[in-house]
């Protein structure tokens, strides 16, 4: 079979090549022995569907390629590997993966829809088991659920294991969860109700317990080069010179003392986390190749959204701090490039929580857009959410937000009110001084705040990795306990029990409206508070993060269409916001927000408008009290109506909009 037909490029200038000049060398001299090997493994018909994948995104895997490993003496090599890998797994994909594939091409976008609605949970705590997940799924639809990411599922080290993120084996589950036929099961039943699934792949280490990491201590050959050794302190001593450190109290430094590396010899081991965090040595080819074969075999799994953990800390560098280095978006390219021609249906999902302008890169947005990751977390507008609702005060949010990059309009920000980790404080000096306020002074008074040290503060919250020398820490906490629902509970209060629950809804109303794809942490909806149970597990206790990391409370979960009750509540407002979400088409990815003065400082505004749709304004009042917003900004001179509320349509007064406190209001032209 010949390769499929390309039009006739024009002449090419003279002097140097272009990377595009450079692929299509390699394509032709690639494409004739890659033709035949396509028709014997897939068919004729799937072997030009997949032959044609190949030369659309060459050009995307060859330039990275090259820059990262190029050998003038045999460029083609690698290429040839790479591309190997990827047929044999595109031979190997099930048929109902396939036609997902075919609907994806179709629909590149799909994760853009302003139908997508993420949830996120643990297995163990959403439903015990993977087997016994499916009978939960009833509650994930009701929501209006269309994403689920499961934390960490692929199996880790024995003991402790950095919450799951200690992979000893990218092919097996957590026995404790089940197995990977389990894990498929419910791929398959979530594709039925049009649920993507998502999980972690920790691409930066493995556990000291991986099979590669065992290779390579034993000297075999196979995993020579994966790992990094020194044989004493001068070099890991110049690294950190300029390294931050991720876990100073409990894991200084970043390498660990290894009495087996280096054939028996000891050597200092490269572990950017923990020690038993063995970081991948990404400069060796050999690597990268292992990882896309994971990826591309957990893809047929059924994963159709990779978590792209640590993938800042990718590539090393002496004298910087060793992220975000130029070759990590080499190598998130390349295997991008290379997944997507074996399974298009996948896309990327960047855990990159670094400062807004060296995030934007991840989504391809470089001088000359590239093609990484379709999807990011908006860690900045989390963090500006928490930091408003302290102060009572958007104008550091308005700041920062008109100060951050736009980002390619193929890809998409996930936006999120809590997570699974700690919130760290990523408020710059510089946005901080625009507004008067001391960029470390501010940070020390939202710990401060959400520890509940402040006075005025009524949050339950707790500091996580707290620095005696320098006053640094970062913040652990429920959702509904920092927003002050616990403590209100506690003192028997229902007025401040309301207030709190105006909190929570007030921040996912941002999250759900700003654009992108919204992230509900499980127990989110019914308001779950602070679980101190993990301190009864030895392995966890030292990790104040899983207060943060509840067990769902399925009792609680059934009273949530009782509207008397704290979760029917919670529950009525939280769905309320996805079924208004999902009549939006101007909440569609693919374009930014443009945020808005509207008269307030204590005000929140923003404003979208998809090319396919009409415009749509965003309100949220940070303050207790009612705040007056220019009504003609908000409303776009009358074009624009109310489509939700939090108290139903706004006051006017002396020609202004009253926003309520703690409210807030979605406006969209009709």
């Amino acid at each position: 079979m010949q390769p499929p037909p390309r039009p006739a490029d024009p002449p090419a200038p003279t002097g140097r090549r272009s990377a595009g000049q450079l692929a299509d060398e390699a394509w032709q001299r690639l494409s004739p022995g890659l033709a035949v090997d396509a028709v014997a493994a897939l068919g004729a018909d799937e072997a030009e569907v997949f032959l044609t994948r190949v030369q659309v995104a060459l050009a995307d895997v060859h330039g990275p390629l090259v820059a990262l490993y190029g050998d003038p003496a045999d460029p083609d090599q690698l290429l040839a590997r790479a591309l190997r890998t990827v047929l044999a797994a595109a031979a190997e994909r099930p048929a109902e993966l396939r036609r997902l594939d075919r609907r994806r091409e179709i629909d590149p976008g799909w994760f853009q829809h302003e139908r997508m609605q993420g949830y996120v949970c643990y297995v163990d705590h959403f439903s015990g088991t993977l087997g016994e997940l499916p009978d939960r799924l009833d509650h994930l639809s009701e929501l209006g659920t269309t994403y689920l990411h499961l934390m960490p599922l692929l199996r880790p080290r024995e003991g402790e294991n950095d919450g799951g993120y200690a992979v000893a084996d990218y092919r097996q589950v957590d026995p404790r969860l089940g197995t990977m036929a389990d894990l498929e099961t419910v791929a398959a039943a979530l594709r039925e109700r049009g649920i993507s699934l998502c999980i972690d792949l920790v691409l930066n280490h493995t556990a000291a317990e991986h099979p590669w990491a065992r290779g390579w201590l034993a000297g075999d050959p196979a995993y020579a080069g994966f790992y990094t050794a020194f044989p004493d302190r001068a070099m890991p001593d110049a690294y950190e010179a300029t390294i931050p450190e991720v876990f100073p109290d409990r894991a200084p430094g970043s390498f660990t003392w290894v009495p087996e590396a280096r054939g028996g010899a000891g050597g200092w081991v490269w572990t950017t986390f923990w020690s038993y965090q063995w970081d991948l040595d990404y400069a060796n080819p050999e690597v990268t190749l292992a990882m896309l074969g994971e990826i591309t075999w957990l893809a047929n799994r059924g994963v159709e959204v990779f978590r792209m953990d640590a993938i800042p800390f990718m590539w090393k560098r002496m004298g910087t701090s060793c992220q975000n280095q130029p070759e990590v978006h080499d190598l998130v390219q390349l295997l991008h490039g290379l997944t997507r021609m074996a399974a298009p249906a996948v896309v990327f999902k960047a855990e990159a929580i670094v400062a807004p302008d060296d995030l934007v890169p991840y989504l391809g947005g470089h001088e000359r857009e590239r093609p990484e990751c379709e999807l990011a977390y908006h860690n900045q507008l989390m963090v500006l959410l928490w930091s408003s609702l302290a102060t009572q005060d958007a104008r550091l949010a308005r700041t920062a937000l008109r100060r951050m990059r736009p980002i390619p309009s193929r890809a998409s920000w996930v936006t999120y009110v809590r997570g699974h980790d700690d919130i760290g404080w990523a408020v710059t000096d510089e946005d901080a001084a625009a507004i008067g306020v001391g960029g470390h002074s501010h940070r020390r008074f939202l710990n401060d705040f959400f520890a509940g040290h402040y006075p005025a503060s009524s949050s339950r919250g707790a500091l996580f990795q707290e620095n005696a020398l320098t006053g640094d820490a970062r913040i652990s906490g429920s959702a509904a306990s920092l927003c002050g629902i616990e403590a209100a509970l506690e003192r028997g209060d229902d007025d401040a029990v309301e207030a709190g629950i105006r909190r929570l809804v007030l921040l996912y109303s941002v999250a759900f409206a700003y654009g992108g794809v919204p992230l509900l942490y499980m127990g989110d909806e019914i308001a779950l508070l602070n679980d101190d149970r993990y301190l009864e597990d030895p392995s966890r206790a030292p990790d104040n993060r899983w207060m943060h990391r509840p067990l769902m409370d399925w009792t609680a979960a059934g009273r949530r269409h009782d509207p008397t009750t704290l979760e029917g509540r919670v529950y009525a407002r939280m769905f309320r916001l996805g079924q208004v979400r999902r009549s939006l088409p101007a909440l569609r990815g693919g374009t930014e927000p443009s945020v808005l003065h509207a008269g307030s400082d204590r005000v929140l505004a923003w404003r979208r408008r998809h090319p396919r749709s009409g415009a749509f304004v965003g309100l949220a009042n940070f303050s207790p009290d009612p705040e007056v917003v220019d009504a003609d900004t908000v409303t776009g001179f009358g074009t624009l109506d109310l489509v939700l509320g939090s108290d139903g349509p706004l006051r006017v007064e002396h020609g202004g909009l009253v926003v309520p406190g703690l409210g807030f209001a979605w406006y969209a032209e009709p």
